[in-house]
């Protein structure tokens, strides 16, 4: 009897011409998956001219190194076993230049940040707040100024929006938002050392202080160990958590220091950081800003009976208060954080050389 060729050599649906599968590989067919193609927006940062579409391009079959040159041939003569379906057009009203994104790549690239932008580009990530938040600044360092010299419990109602300002503008600098569980912490060690100094005492504030400090250090550090995020975002947290808090508890200093400091030195920081926006070059700025707050030392120095040492005062307080200033500038902030970090930083800043100034001037 004839031999008979074998009727299933090949399974139902087993294309032959993919007999040799690409080095690495099991299933023959385990390469096609390997070939993604993106459809839709993209994050891209620069606008690219349109790619070809898969109609044009066929079947782009994957490339593997140390590849017999007789595979790549007998792909390439051969037609598609699937054709990918083409990108869908986008809408009327987004084109790349009104929605924002680049048309759809198959690279993918990430989305990078206004300040990486601006590096790459040679121009500086700082933008200042602005005159709008120095206003703010300046009202609130008014209300410290003026409430400071009325008593410890008027002085605390703007001492409050204060810290609370610092702790909420400090995480959203640092670019975590939202983070209400560290705001509340932050906040929370803020209103702790302001009871722990009206029970105490000016003449216990920095015992009452750096107690409030270290254990919020403490109690910081326990909750990001409990945390089940990666360790690099779990000590990002730790130490954004622990500014946050050391910044608003030191704000309370205002409560410690002497009252007469606390006029003056407040006052001089609304004056700085209104210079400070004025439309001048950095240098000469910051050096208007110094002399106007020494100015403002003097002026508010005569009322209280510091006299011309406010003057000294006024000037320590606006240089501590022009750095708070610059980091509220770092890194394109946005609008949110130039009215909190902004508003806030300058003043929280400038607590520990109104208390400092304030006894070594008036002992």
């Amino acid at each position: 009897m004839a031999d008979q060729p074998y009727q299933n050599e090949y399974p139902q649906g087993y294309d032959p011409r993919w007999q040799q599968a690409p080095q690495g590989y099991d299933d023959p067919y385990a390469a096609q998956q390997h070939t993604q193609q993106w459809q839709g927006q993209t994050w891209e940062t620069q606008y690219q001219a349109p790619v070809t579409t898969a109609a044009e391009t066929g079947y782009l079959p994957p490339q593997y190194g140390n590849q017999d040159p007789s595979w790549n041939q007998q792909v390439q003569q051969q037609e598609p076993l699937q054709a990918p379906a083409p990108a869908p057009a986008p809408a009327p009203e987004e084109s790349p230049a009104t929605s924002g994104y680049g048309p759809a790549t198959l690279s993918g690239n990430a989305r990078i940040t206004d300040a990486q932008r601006a590096r790459l580009e040679g121009r500086s990530p700082i933008i200042e707040p602005g005159m709008q938040p120095a206003g703010l600044t300046a009202l609130l360092g008014l209300l410290l100024s003026g409430t400071a010299a009325v008593g410890s419990y008027a002085l605390l109602v703007p001492l409050v929006v204060l810290q609370a300002v610092t702790a909420a503008g400090w995480f959203r600098l640092n670019g975590m938002w939202p983070a209400r569980q560290g705001i509340a912490l932050a906040f929370l060690g803020a209103l702790v050392a302001d009871v722990a100094l009206l029970a105490a005492g000016r003449e216990n504030g920095p015992a009452a202080i750096l107690g409030t400090l270290g254990v919020w250090v403490l109690l910081s550090l326990v909750l990001q160990l409990r945390s089940h995020a990666d360790p690099d975002t779990r000590m990002y947290g730790l130490m954004a958590t622990v500014a946050s808090a050391a910044l608003a508890i030191v704000a309370a200093g205002y409560l410690a220091a002497d009252p007469d400091a606390v006029s003056v030195g407040a006052a001089a920081v609304a004056v700085a950081v209104l210079a400070r926006a004025l439309p001048l070059p950095t240098p000469a700025s910051v050096v208007v800003s110094v002399l106007a707050a020494a100015g403002a030392g003097i002026a508010v120095g005569g009322m209280t009976g510091l006299g011309a040492k406010g003057a000294l005062l006024g000037a320590g307080a606006a240089v501590c208060a022009l750095i708070g200033h610059r980091v509220a500038s770092y890194d394109y902030p946005s609008r949110f954080v130039h009215f909190t970090a902004g508003v806030a930083l300058p003043l929280a800043a400038a607590a520990p050389a109104v208390y400092v100034l304030g006894r070594a001037l008036s002992g």
